[in-house]
């Protein structure tokens, strides 16, 4: 296989397969720190545009009550689910 092509799933998992224990287990940690930092850029990425909606007065904030209110409107249903994907906390943003 060169270096150019891509190798299948199953040839990598014969490649770790064949490496040493110790280098399985270091391979492993490093593929979680890198799985990690992904989720913390993805985060970060969404707490920046939450904030710049937020500052263009694009999205509302208030209590977990205030969200229930807003989604039993049927005329904004639609803005409402998009604040129940961006939720994560006691209050909206």
């Amino acid at each position: 296989m060169s270096t150019q092509q891509a190798a299948t799933f199953q040839e990598t998992l014969e490649i770790v397969e064949s490496l040493p224990e110790d280098q399985q287990e270091e391979l492993i940690h490093i593929i979680r720190r890198r799985r990690v930092e992904r989720r913390r850029e993805m985060i970060a990425g969404s707490i920046k545009k939450a904030r710049a909606e937020h500052a263009r007065g694009e999205v509302i904030r208030g209590a977990v009550d205030d969200l229930f209110y807003f989604v039993k409107d049927t005329n904004r249903q639609e803005d409402a689910i998009l604040l129940l994907e961006s939720g994560m906390h006691d209050e909206v943003y």
